[in-house]
């Protein structure tokens, strides 16, 4: 009995190493964290008022951005522009939208003919954005976040 005692008695005090509790600074669990975190992807993409509905969030991404070319094509098609040739050609426009919801192109890239064509596109593409209904930023952990995106356009002028 003594025996079973004494070596009861000395796992116990060699156990104790496994009851020890590892600290982990708050630090290391942030550089923990940031590593995990997807910094290129958001939780809810941008909308307008009439994307709110949708759940799936490709599907609003999508409408997003085909709201966004139409608006975009309607001023277009509304503007008289005349060219000495005709145009076949996809812009990519850059924008950068605010956390605020303030939509900002940042840049075009077209060909070199369409540039010499129509060389007020990017300011008539700029004054398109003034009479976008309000744009609802992305969000990303239940904030409101900086975004940037690309949006093809395909200019058809005969």
């Amino acid at each position: 009995m003594r025996f079973i005692f004494t070596l009861l008695f000395f796992f116990l005090l060699i156990s104790c190493d496994f009851f020890k509790v590892k600290k982990t600074s708050s630090q290391d669990i942030l550089n923990e964290e940031l590593k995990a975190f997807n910094w290129t992807d958001v939780d809810e993409y941008p909308s307008f008022s009439s994307c709110d509905s949708i759940a799936v969030k490709q599907d609003r991404k999508n409408c997003f951005q085909n709201s966004l070319a139409l608006h975009i094509w309607e001023f277009l098609k509304q503007e008289q522009i005349t060219v000495t040739q005709d145009i076949t050609d996809t812009i990519v426009l850059k924008f950068n939208l605010s956390k605020d919801g303030i939509l900002k192109l940042v840049d075009t890239k077209m060909t070199i003919t369409t540039r010499n064509e129509i060389p007020n596109i990017e300011a008539l593409i700029t004054q398109s954005l003034d009479s976008l209904p309000q744009v609802y930023p992305a969000i990303k952990r239940g904030q409101h976040v900086n975004a940037a995106f690309s949006l093809p356009i395909i200019i058809n002028v005969d």
